[in-house]
Parts: C-alpha cells; structure tokens; sequence
C-alpha cells in the first residue's frame, strides 16, 4: 500500500479561528499548482496575528508595517515548496472592508500567495492585473466556490 505524502500544513501561531476543509483546501492549492505546470513541493502556512507577522516583515524584508501575507519561496525545479504567513487580523478586516465572507477572502490570500510562490509578482499595474485574474480563475476552482458561489 502506497501512502500519500502529505506537501501540505497549515499551522496556527497564537490565533484562534476555524479553518475550512483541509482536504478541499489541499486538492485545490494542488490544482493551482498542476494548472501552472508544475509539481506540488511542501508548502507549509502559518496563521498569525497582525504582531507576529510584521516582525518577519521586519526581520526578514526590513519592512515594517502590516501585510496580509508573505510568502518564501523554496522551488526546486518545477516543484512549488514554501512557507508562507498569513495574518488572520488582515484577512478578518479586509473581509469587512471589502464586504465579503472571511473564508472567500482567506482563499483569496492564500491562493494569493500560491501565485507568488509559482513566481507572479504584482508591484506594476500590469502584473496586479494579471495576479488578479488569476486569483479570480482559481478561486472558481474551489469546491465551495463551485458548489455555492463566494461566501
């Protein structure tokens, strides 16, 4: 019998919040990664608050304020692999802000960063514009997006 190798986790530092199907949120970040041609590599997200994650701001990219997520890349050839952090704060307030459910905009991120990891940049107009259509394809690709529309 052959054992699935697990490439993805998804860990909590210090926040309390539900986190979807982790089986729907593993076979959709797959596809994502198989829709781009490439291989899926261990891909590991952290949920933090506001504080953790603007000290690896900080720490790490010597910039300090408030992000929804940064993504390290650790590709090897056509295999995705990362670590990425997400703040539950930002993606609590920007669902608010931008009136839509926590869970659509915490997919939203998440594939967001997906896309960074797959090597989508956005600081021009033309590549936000890119990373936001894709964002949007592959968001319609998720099971309870199919299933039911944004929630």
């Amino acid at each position: 019998m052959q054992v699935r190798q697990q490439h993805i986790s998804f860990h909590k530092e210090g926040v309390s919040f539900r986190l979807p199907s982790r089986t729907s949120l593993e076979g959709w970040i797959e596809l994502v990664i198989q829709k781009e041609h490439k291989t899926l590599g261990p891909i590991s997200f952290v949920y933090c608050s506001d504080a953790y994650l603007r000290e690896i701001n900080l720490k790490y990219l010597n910039i300090n304020e408030l992000t929804d997520v940064i993504a390290f890349e650790y590709n090897e050839g056509t295999s995705i692999s990362g670590d990425v952090f997400i703040s539950v704060d930002r993606v609590r307030d920007n669902s608010g802000r931008y009136g839509i459910g926590f869970h659509d905009e915490l997919r939203r991120v998440m594939v967001h960063a997906v896309l960074h990891l797959l090597g989508y940049r956005d600081k021009t107009p033309g590549d936000k514009a890119t990373m936001t259509g894709k964002e949007d394809l592959y968001l319609s690709l998720h099971p309870a997006y199919r299933q039911a529309g944004p929630q």
